[in-house]
């Protein structure tokens, strides 16, 4: 017969396993709080994160510091910040599934980017696809914020030694540094990151504009009948997706190359709805005009944008919630952030009080 001390000792064992196997992995995303969420962004990205919630430690910031490295206006940045916080809670992040932040309200994002530009070579930096193009624009007069950008997005993510980050095929190269860094890291200085790994969930929509389909949407397209976003109304989203550009055939069919307005469309219909894209030809397959093809997606759309844009509205103005829901947000991850922080400053030699 076991001895009480021994029944104690696997009971806590087995405590210690199942919580071990409980424990979720840490999913990060940051996004810069710029304009409004669009209909690409919607289907594309926070129709996944609601995905995530429930199988993962979710982490969810506002990269302010990030927006800081192109010409801004401050009090623009303030309202899109609170703006951007209501958006996303409408879509689906529920701060009670979630933890919700901004990136300049924690301690530790540009403590830690110090660090990691101490081990990060510059010509890694200006060999970035990202800062070759946007200096390419600016010329001399380029602010070396844009060449550190990468090294603050290694701190967001190995802050929080983030398992997974969601990432588009223009970010791959920011999250291979991510890696090389943190395991450059960890080989000077002993195991302390995670290295994190592309997060690939149900494959998200690629929406393009609506008056350019070989572009995709964008928030600052110039042309905003080419954009849909989640804050228009039913009759502006509707006139814009019947005024969307196709061809002079009538046939509903998916071809990329010869039909890319119909394609658009088609994709756009099959994420709002929900269901496959060979199912949403077959439904349209008897048309002789696009007419009604073009009715039947802004009908979609409505239904899909709709509801969130009414809580959107109604928690716009609620100032004090969006700052409760901030500081519920600063609080765990600036816990997270002390705790990596007082590791690592050990670990590279700084004197701890």
């Amino acid at each position: 017969m076991l001895s009480f001390h021994e029944i104690s000792f696997w009971k806590t064992k087995e405590k210690r396993l199942l919580n071990m196997e409980s424990a979720k992995k840490v999913i990060l995303t940051g996004m810069q709080p710029t304009g409004k969420l669009h209909l690409g962004g919607l289907l594309g990205a926070t129709n996944n994160w609601q995905k995530m919630l429930d199988d993962y430690d979710c982490l969810f910031f506002l990269a302010d510091q990030h927006a800081i490295t192109m010409p801004y206006v401050p009090a623009e940045l303030r309202k899109n910040t609170l703006d951007c916080v209501a958006q996303y809670i409408a879509c689906g992040l529920d701060p009670e599934r979630c933890k919700i932040f901004l990136q300049s309200h924690v301690i530790g994002h540009a403590e830690l980017m110090w660090i990691l530009g101490c081990i990060t070579p510059i010509g890694q930096l200006e060999r970035m696809t990202q800062f070759k193009d946007k200096s390419s624009k600016v010329g001399e007069s380029v602010c070396s914020g844009l060449l550190y950008y990468p090294v603050l997005m290694m701190a967001d993510i190995l802050l929080y030694n983030a398992h997974l980050v969601p990432i588009g095929e223009d970010q791959k190269q920011h999250l291979e540094i991510t890696r090389d860094i943190a395991q450059k890291f960890n080989n000077a200085y002993s195991e302390t990151f995670v290295l994190p790994e592309p997060y690939i969930g149900e494959t998200g929509a690629r929406i393009m504009s609506l008056q350019n389909p070989a572009a995709k949407m964008s928030k600052s397209d110039k042309n905003q009948n080419a954009v849909v976003h989640i804050t228009d109304s039913d009759d502006v989203i509707r006139k814009k997706i019947i005024g969307a550009v196709t061809d002079s055939d009538s046939k509903i069919s998916f071809d990329q190359k010869n039909k890319p307005g119909i394609a658009n469309l088609l994709n756009i219909y099959a994420a709002a709805t929900d269901q496959s894209i060979e199912k949403s030809i077959a439904q349209f397959a008897d048309l002789t005009n696009y007419a009604p093809f073009k009715r039947a997606v802004a009908d979609a759309v409505i239904a899909k944008i709709s509801p969130i844009r009414n809580k959107y509205l109604t928690i716009a103005n609620d100032r004090e919630y969006l700052l409760s829901v901030l500081r519920a947000g600063k609080e765990e991850a600036q816990k997270r952030a002390n705790k990596m922080m007082a590791k690592i400053y050990r670990k590279v030699g700084f004197l701890i009080d």
